[in-house]
């Protein structure tokens, strides 16, 4: 097995050093001028996609989203998590009869007769997997190396870095380091497909949620939007201090020619974000938030404003002549110790009717099968209550949802539902103590099944999911969820 980062010694490597050195002088349009001409043929696209990554912050409790229904692993869930014997609820427990307008009915039944119910607020994903077009990976989560339990307590497989962070493992979820990381898979696929997005490159990786590592590429750069659109810079889109000639001397600054490089560069930035955010703005009044496209989207829910700003951006492709695009959303408020029951239903109901709300956009769009949006978040949490919550873990379980995914399917292995902790029970090689859940299914597999329909290929795939090298057999790269 490969434990070496092989975009360590890889040219998109070299690249990334070398744009780090010009920050220390003028090796700054030579560095990105060898990124461009590297990457102008690494990617061809002639139809459109995207991807949208939704993350949950503070890492979602995967046993009450993705929750065991058939009679023996619901009664094992009820006991664990503190519930009634009539599985009535009680502890952190959902009860039992509350999931029957939840249950999820894949066309290929899991072994062993398991059945799995998705929270009782989550009717439309829950739909939409019923109706073809959503999909749960089951127990996926940051591994280095395919690993067992006893592998885990004897330390002979590589561990992924500091475990139970959440700084850190949300950008090992999204960059496959820790916290400090420099670059996402997100971005590194927003690398490969400069080239395709001719018209406005910096277009490729979109965040309506602020700055994430996620989407931060070598060359591609995370351009970031507001629920209501682009962000204007207000010095240079409005009169200042009520004065026009004030306006136009700020303007003339901000965007004039420079010979010190550092003024240079900034001004460069700054000219590209004043001319993109008026390329965004006029692409998006075309489609206005009040559209028929755009109906579905309920008012007062957080995540729903990001998608629809999403599919909004989408509707709008032509216009800005995007063939691949990246984009991130989010919810936080997932780091639940205590009162799990009460405010994962508000949380799960707003996953549920955005996500859902954004697929039926895509449809009336008529790209339904040309964007995929999927689920990740720090960790998973563990199975075992702390008496009105769970507490940090590792594994849990996502959904994919799109036209473009074999969805009405699980993938992956359904976890025992246990919180052994003998690292001698031959029967249980998938928990690390309280129910932790260690990942069959790691996340390097995960992004190289979404960055393969996105068109990567080949020895690209190593920038997108370092790790990659690491896994095949019985760990296969691609999980077949997507068409």
């Amino acid at each position: 097995m490969h434990f070496i980062q092989p975009d360590q010694h890889s040219r998109r490597a070299f690249l990334r050093r070398a744009g780090q050195l010009a920050f220390t002088g003028a090796a700054l349009p030579t560095a990105l001028n060898l990124v461009a001409m590297g990457e102008a043929a690494a990617f061809n696209a002639n139809d459109y996609k995207a991807l949208v990554c939704v993350f949950l912050f503070g890492g979602n409790d995967y046993a009450n989203t993705v929750v065991n229904y058939d009679t023996t692993s619901y009664e094992r869930y009820n006991t664990i998590r503190g519930g009634r014997t009539d599985f009535s609820g009680g502890g952190i427990a959902i009860p039992r009869a509350e999931l029957a307008s939840t249950l999820l009915s894949p066309t290929t039944a899991l072994p062993g007769g398991v059945q799995y119910a998705l929270h009782p607020a989550m009717t439309g994903l829950a739909g939409l997997f019923n109706s073809g077009s959503a999909a749960v990976q089951l127990n996926v989560g940051p591994l280095i190396a395919p690993m067992t339990r006893t592998q885990y307590s004897n330390g002979s497989v590589p561990r992924p870095p500091k475990l139970f962070s959440h700084n850190d493992q949300q950008s090992v979820w999204q960059s496959s380091r820790a916290e400090g990381a420099r670059t996402g898979w997100g971005g590194q696929m927003g690398d490969l497909a400069l080239s395709s997005n001719g018209v406005n490159p910096v277009l490729s990786c979109i965040s309506v949620s602020g700055n994430t590592v996620f989407l931060s590429g070598d060359q591609a750069l995370s351009y970031q939007v507001g629920t209501g659109g682009a962000v204007k810079i207000n010095s240079l889109n409005g009169n200042v201090y009520n004065s026009a000639e004030v306006r136009a001397a700020m303007t003339a600054l901000a965007l004039q020619e420079r010979s010190q490089l550092l003024e240079r560069e900034y001004n460069l930035v700054t000219a590209r974000s004043f001319s993109t955010e008026s390329a965004v703005t006029n692409a998006l009044n075309a489609f206005p938030a009040s559209g028929t496209d755009f109906a579905a989207f309920p008012a007062g829910n957080r995540l729903a404003d990001q998608l629809k700003l999403v599919a909004r951006m989408i509707a709008a492709r032509d216009t800005l002549g995007t063939k691949r695009q990246v984009f991130f959303v989010s919810m936080g408020g997932f780091d639940l110790h205590d009162n799990l029951i009460n405010n994962q239903t508000n949380l799960m109901g707003q996953l549920s009717a955005g996500m859902t709300a954004f697929y039926q956009s895509t449809v009336a769009l008529g790209v339904a099968d040309k964007v995929t949006a999927f689920t990740a978040s720090d960790f998973g949490r563990t199975l075992q209550s702390n008496g009105d919550g769970s507490d940090h873990g590792w594994g849990s379980h996502h959904l994919m949802v799109g036209g473009a995914v074999r969805g009405k399917a699980f993938y992956g292995s359904a976890p025992p539902v246990s919180v052994t902790n003998s690292s001698t029970d031959s029967n249980d090689q998938w928990h690390v103590g309280q129910g932790r859940l260690l990942p069959s299914t790691s996340v390097d597999q995960y992004a190289a099944t979404l960055a393969t329909w996105f068109g990567v290929e080949g020895n690209e795939m190593s920038a997108i999911a370092p790790n990659l090298g690491n896994f095949g057999g019985a760990y296969p790269t691609n999980l077949g969820f997507m068409l």
